[in-house]
Order: structure tokens, then sequence, then C-alpha cells
């Protein structure tokens, strides 16, 4: 007996006692209980009471969904439907009726099966549900709504096949390639016994080239022949070159061979916009390397077990079988269908209370880079036109030097106009493009405890990022507030290996937001950021405000493009928060353009307004590029308490997912160094922003007040090298004259190392600032008396020791040097310093030698060599 027809049969044994008259079941209270009333009414008022439940149940409208159902039955228990297609028509009518059994709401439940869509499923505002009656779509065990054709009739290839490579000949297996729509199915993805295999390339598993030129002008890439490989007369090849933060996916449209090298030109539109668009481009560096490449969809690369080829003039697949595959029962899937659901509203009647639970969404397609071509401008969203302007500047940025517009790719499950719909227990998994996708004007809506895996493209994408019509560095702030994606949560869901194919797209891709929270999933295996928040490049405020990122585990990112972080952010977002997230473990990235672009945690253009706070990374390695203002970084890195980084990620009623993990791929991951560094800043006329500023400065760039220090028209920033390619960036806004960077090292005491003492916890740093003489000769004799100090002059460490210097450091820039004297937290220079000295004549010995090599900076006083730098107060 299930809980209704329990619950049921329980009110109608209540029934038998009331009308027996039987007051000894616990039903008749005492005089005192505030349930008591005279036995006299005390039937009529149960009998009331008892009525309305069992007319609330009975209120529950059920349809149901099976396998061996029609979709010309009734719909119950007894005799459901077919499809979900026929479930959701009668739930549409039943609320046209406002008939008594929707009262309670309206479940459609689906027995286990897969249901093979063949378009997809529509929720339009009619199949709006209410608060108190909304619309369910349950799952009873495992359904699986496929877009997928399962692919027979396999025979192994007797003789050879013009173009196959000699190694394959004898091992490739072939069927006819299914009718879908009244022509051959055309697809760009195939699994075999639930993994996806690989479209044939020319280099194997992660491996890649490297083009060996581009040429804007005529829109021409010149890349290196392989061995053995003739690259004459392919139709239907394809490149995918690797460019900074995206790839693009171009369609060859002929191959000219000089020599070892070819060239290749491009079908349109993706040659115009690919040679036009300044930002991502190829690159062309000999230190760190040309943009890597790949070329695939050709039989003659079909040289290894699990690749496939579709030959789509001659309606064939080909297919080389792994070992532990047998063809003759192998379950093979190619996606046919682009969306499986669709749920459509209107800004005036938007779609409203329809939830899924425990579905599972697999095997759809999406063939624009097929038709098209696909030139990402970033997360994943496809460059329409973009071009770099001859004369800079937009209303918006005077500065802006380019211009783009995009679209944005399918989806699994797309959602516009819709509030109060919710995924919940749900999976997302074999999908070609985005897997679910809340596009424009959704509110309320709930994404929870759902997986996220083998995806090609983001796992999930929220709100608008720019309209078709719309360039993409313009603010977006509608009038109509009703388009803004608002008060949407995703929180608990597991998404993992995503970004399989389109290696540009994130984990979780916000656009203008408002109100979002984005809570306790964790997120590995991903081929760029984890979380993308925000659009726009722009500080200037816009539709987003009061976003929230929290509790989150990221982890095992960056798996093939850099300029890439955990948590990414752009544009102004006043009152938005990032705290208490866990992000560790970023890949290293084969064929970076910059190995060492990476970073945990990335506020870009325009990012302002933010709290970023108590964020546990293994080092602080961050960056702010061209930020607006009002950012507070607070409490993060490796410092934060355990009890945040262990609340981190799935609560504990989703942690079933994590047995669904991919494998994690065996490349090293990366592990930021931490060196010191200093900042001078020099200012004219002494024209220093005040403690205030500075202090402001320090909270929005990740940065203690304490490390701070100045001199006349100086500035100095002690801080940690993690911090440079970011505070190249953001001290352009105090309006220096010259900024200089000392990175060069060339003399370090160490308290650990040259004492043998364990340094204190806390600190202070002392610094000084001296040049040395214009004499190269004696500078070098300088540099060689330090070299050699801890073996030729021990004495002088010793005095170090005695002082309780924790270190002392030197570095150089061209002549100036900058000294940092550090010492235990609250005591004085003036106190220690003659320890040095005291019993150790060769300290001063020593200090007169140095003095023959130094003289003071610009600013000091003709008697004055050395100057001390005050913390700013």
């Amino acid at each position: 007996m299930n809980g209704l027809e329990n619950c049921v049969s329980t009110m109608r044994w209540c029934l038998m006692l009331v009308f027996r008259g039987d007051t000894n079941h616990g039903i008749m209270q005492s005089p005192k209980s505030s349930w008591f009333v005279s036995p006299r009414t005390k039937p009529f008022l149960i009998l009331a009471i008892l009525f309305s439940l069992l007319s609330s149940i009975a209120s529950a409208a059920d349809i149901y969904v099976a396998k061996n159902g029609s979709d010309t039955n009734l719909g119950n228990k007894e005799n459901p439907f077919a499809t979900l297609h026929a479930a959701i028509r009668k739930a549409r009518e039943l609320r046209r009726l406002n008939d008594a059994s929707i009262k309670g709401g309206i479940r459609i439940i689906i027995n286990k099966g897969v249901y093979q869509l063949n378009e997809p499923i529509v929720l339009r505002p009619e199949d709006s549900g209410t608060k108190d009656s909304p619309t369910e779509i349950i799952a009873t065990e495992k359904v699986v709504l496929s877009g997928g054709v399962k692919i027979s009739g396999w025979k192994k290839l007797n003789g050879n096949v013009a173009g196959l490579p000699k190694k394959s000949i004898g091992k490739i297996w072939v069927t006819d390639i299914p009718d879908f729509d009244g022509s051959g199915l055309q697809f760009r993805q195939l699994w075999v016994n639930g993994k996806k295999a690989i479209r044939a390339k020319n280099y194997n598993g992660d491996e890649m080239g490297r083009i060996s030129s581009w040429d804007k002008e005529m829109q021409t890439c010149k890349i290196p022949i392989q061995k053995g490989i003739n690259l004459a007369n392919i139709k239907g090849m394809e490149m995918l070159i690797h460019q900074w933060w995206a790839i693009a996916n171009l369609r060859v449209k002929s191959v000219k061979v000089i020599g070892n090298t070819a060239e290749l030109s491009f079908l349109q539109p993706e040659s115009r916009i690919q040679s036009e668009h300044p930002w991502p481009a190829p690159w062309i560096s000999e230190k760190t390397g040309n943009s890597a490449f790949y070329l695939t969809n050709a039989i003659r690369f079909l040289d290894e077990p699990g690749e496939w080829f579709e030959d789509l003039k001659n309606h064939k697949l080909y297919y080389w079988p792994k070992a532990s595959e047998n063809m003759l029962n192998a379950d093979v899937v190619a996606p046919a269908t682009e969306n499986l659901v669709k749920i459509e509203g209107t800004i005036d009647h938007p779609v409203s209370f329809v939830n899924f639970k425990g579905i599972s969404f697999e095997h759809s397609t999406w063939l624009r880079p097929s038709k098209q071509g696909h030139v990402p401008h970033q997360a994943g969203m496809y460059m329409l036109d973009a071009y770099k302007l001859k004369i800079p500047g937009t209303p918006d940025k005077a500065a802006l030097e380019n211009q783009a517009w995009v679209g944005r790719p399918a989806s699994a499950v797309e959602v516009t106009y819709a509030n109060h719909t919710s995924f919940e227990n749900c999976r997302f998994e074999h999908l070609a493009s985005t897997g679910l996708d809340y596009k424009k004007g959704t509110s309320e809506n709930l994404v929870r405890g759902s997986l996220f895996k083998d995806i090609g493209g983001s796992a999930i994408l929220i709100g608008t990022f720019s309209d078709e019509a719309t360039e993409v560095h313009l603010p977006y702030n509608p009038s109509d507030k009703r388009e803004i994606s608002t008060n949407d949560s995703i929180e608990n869901n597991l998404i993992t290996d995503v970004t399989n194919e389109d290696w540009g797209a994130v984990g979780i891709g916000a656009g203008y937001v408002q109100g979002i929270k984005i809570l306790h999933n964790e997120i590995s295996d991903v081929s760029y950021s984890g979380i993308s928040m925000g659009w726009g490049w722009t500080k200037t405020q816009n539709a987003m405000k009061n976003n929230t990122i929290t509790a989150n585990k990221i982890h095992h990112y960056g798996k093939h493009m850099y300029d890439v972080a955990g948590i990414y952010t752009l544009s102004a977002q006043p009152e938005s928060f990032i705290t208490e997230n866990v992000i560790d473990s970023i890949y290293k990235a084969p064929y970076a353009h910059l190995p060492e672009h990476w970073f945990y945690l990335y506020t870009d253009e325009g990012s302002s307004y933010f709290t970023i706070k108590n964020n546990w990374t293994p080092a602080a390695k961050y960056l702010q590029n061209a930020n607006g203002p009002d950012n507070l970084w607070e409490s993060n890195g490796p410092k934060v308490s355990n009890e945040i980084k262990q609340r981190a990620g799935l609560e504990k009623p989703f942690q079933f997912l994590l047995k669904e993990k991919s494998v994690y791929s065996n490349r090293g991951v990366n592990q930021a160094e931490d060196k010191s560094v200093v900042f001078e800043v020099i200012f004219k006329d002494d024209k220093l922003p005040s403690n205030k500023a500075l202090e402001t400065f320090a909270k929005e760039n990740n940065l203690l007040a304490s490390s701070m220090y100045k001199w006349n028209n100086r500035l100095v920033i002690y801080t940690s090298s993690l911090k440079v390619e970011s505070l190249q960036q953001t001290l352009k806004r105090l309006n220096a004259t010259e900024t200089k960077l000392y990175d060069n090292l060339f003399y370090d005491f160490n308290r650990e190392k040259n004492c043998g003492d364990k340094p204190v916890e806390e600190w202070d740093n002392i610094i000084l600032s001296a040049n040395l003489v214009k004499d190269e000769k004696m500078q070098k004799e300088y540099l060689d008396y330090h070299k050699t100090q801890f073996e030729k002059w021990p004495e002088i460490s010793k005095g170090f020791c005695n002082a309780e210097f924790q270190r002392l450091a030197i570095f150089k820039k061209d002549r100036q040097l900058m000294l940092i004297i550090s010492i235990p937290k609250g005591k004085k220079l003036d106190d220690l310093n003659p320890k040095t000295t005291l019993n150790n004549p060769k300290v001063d010995e020593w200090n007169a030698i140095m003095k023959k090599y130094q003289e003071g900076i610009e600013g000091t006083k003709p008697d004055e060599t050395w100057v001390f730098f005050k913390p700013i107060e």
C-alpha cells in the first residue's frame, strides 16, 4: 500500500469510529483541551474536517506515462500515456477547464525507461501551475529523455576505403547512417556504451600541433604537415585552434600544399570573423609557442581505437572499436535533437510553478559549428560580427578598441520567462552544448541536487549576456526589469567533465543577473573557469546587483585554457559577495599562451562593489584587472579556517552525487611560487595619495595597509610575487609618474636557515633604499661581496642572529637597492641594531667596506645614503 492509499484508508477508519460513536481511540480530548467540543457537536465537526482532508487528497491529479502506454489512453495508472507530450497536453486541458481534481496540483509520473524525443517537449504559459497547485514531472526510477538515435547494423569493414590509413585496415567497423527528418543524420558526437567516442583527428590523445602563421589580410593559416598525411582534396575537414581563453572551430574550404607546409583557407562567416576580431586571436610567440591546433573530420585521421568518422556523402559511419567493445551488441547513440525541453513564457505571461524531479536529460545535438563555424568571444558566446576599431572609443568606454556582437549556444534544456520552476535530483549527461540554460526573464527558480556530466559546453548558463542586436560592451539595464533573471538559486549540484568540446565554456556562467545565489556546488574537470559571473566589461552600474557565490568547491579546472580562474567576475555588481569558497588544483594546461596567467580568483574589467572574503586557496594568486571602485578583499588564502574549508561543496544530503565524479586527468597541477617583491611608485611634486586613499586602495586590491610605506614623493609596497600581475594593472589608478618592480632578490638572510632558529610568528618590516655608485665595476664588486658573504664573512650572519633579525633581503633594479629588515613585531630597530656589532668587530669592518659602494637616491641630503620609508598610519 502506498502512502496516499494508506492515508485515505486511515481516514476511512476514523470515519467508521465516528459513526460508531467510539470515543476510546484518542479522538475525544479532555475538557481542558483546546480541541474539546461537546459530544453532541463533535461527530459533525470531525466529519467536516475529515471530508475536507479527503477532498484535498482527491483534488491532486496524477497523470502517468510508461513505455508500454499509448497516447490514446486515459493517462491513468492502469492506462498510461506513451509520451510526456501527451501528458502535458492533458494537464493543460485540466487547467484550462479548472478541473476540481487539480486543486492540490498535477503530478506527471513517468515510469522507468528511455524516451526518445523527435522534437522538444515545450511548456507554455498555459501549463503553469500555482503555489498551491504546482505541476510536477516526476521519475519513478531511471527516466531518460533522450534526443539520441540508436545506431546498429555494424559489420566489419572488408577491404579498403579511399583515404583510410594502412594501419587501420582490418580494424574498422561500418554501418549505414540512419535517416532522420528525411535525410541522413548529421552529428558531431557519438557515444559507445555510454562513453563519448572521438571524432577522428590528426593528433591523438592530448597532443596538438602549432600553427606556423596566420594571415589576417588573406584570412589564411599555415600549418606544418605531418609525415604520412596527405591533406589535399579533403571535403568537410575542420580545424580547432586554441587562442587564449577560447577555441574556434573553423570549416576548411581549401588546402594549398607548399613543401612541408599547408596553407588553409576557411568557409564564411567564420573566416572573416576569425581574422578580423582582435580578442581572443591566434597567438604567435617564439617564447611560449604559437597557437595550438588539430584537424578533424577526415577518414585519413581514423587511426586509433575509439575514433569515428561520418561519411555524409556515402551515408556511412566508420568506427575503430576499443578492445573492450563488441560492436555486435554495443549500445551506440548519436544525438539528433538540439533541445530536449523548452520552457517558453512571455514577459507578461511567464511559465510558473513547474518542477522536474529525478529526470535525466541526455543526447542533445548542436550543429551550428558544422554549418557556420564557431568563433567564441568568451564563455562560449559565439561571435556574429567582431572587429578592431580604427578610432577607439564608445560612449561608455573612451578607450575601447573593438566591437563584438554575439549569439548564444543551444542548450538541452532552455528556460525563458519563467518563475518558480525547478530541476531537482536531475541528471544532465552526454550533451553537445549547454546543459541547462535559464536565458532571460527568470525569477525564483531553483536548480538543486543535480548532476551535470559529459557536456560539450557549459553545465549551466543563466541570465542575459548580450542580445544579438546589442554590442557586448554596452551595459545592460532594461527599462522593464522583468527581463532580468532575478533571485534564482543554483545549489548543491555536482558539475564534472563539462566544457569537454568548447574549451572556453564554463562550469556555471551567469550574465546580467540580480540576486542570484550560487551555493554549495562542486565543480571539477573543467577546461576553463569554474564559475563566471558578469558581462559587459564596464564599471557603469547596470542590471547586476545583490549576487552571491558562497561555499562552492572548485578544483581541477583550467584543463586546456588560461586567463582563467576558479571564480571570475566582470563589471559592476553592487552588494555582491564571493565568500567561503574553496578553490584548488588548477591543471597545467599544455598549450597555454602565458603559462603563469592563471588564478584562483579573478575580478576582471569593471568589477566593482564586491566583498571577497574568507575564500580558501592554496596561495593568494589573484588578479584584479582594470577593476572599478569599492571592492573589499579580506582574509582570503591558505589561512582560512578548516571549518570554512570543510563546509564548502555539497552538503551532506547531496553527497551521494560524489560517486559520479569523473576521473581526473593525470596531467600535473600548478603550484603557486610565493616570493617577495617590492613595488616603488613615484609621484610628481610630493603628490602622494592620502593615507585614507591608500587604505582604500589596499582593501580593494587584496593588500594589507601595513605593507605600504612612503618617503618624500615615493610609495613602496612590500608584497608577494603572486600579486605582481594584478598590481601592475591596478597601480595605474594612482596616476604616478613612474612605477618600478623590484623582483631581483640578490641577497637573502633567513633566520631559520642561517641561525637555526624558528622564526617568530609576527614581524615588522623596516624598508630602506639607496643607490649603488655609477661605476659598473664597483657595482659588480658589491654584488660579488654579497654572493660570498655567508661563506667568507660568517660573522655578519652571526650579528644578524644576535640582533633577532628574522630576515634581511636586498632587491636591486638598475643601480637602486631596496633593503628589507624584518624584526619581531613590536620591537625597535634602534634597540636591536647595536647587537649586530656587539663583540663582533667584523660587522663594523663590513659596513665600512660597503659604504664606498653606496650613495643616496634622488632627493636625499648630501651626507645621506640610506633613507627609511615610514609605514602609512
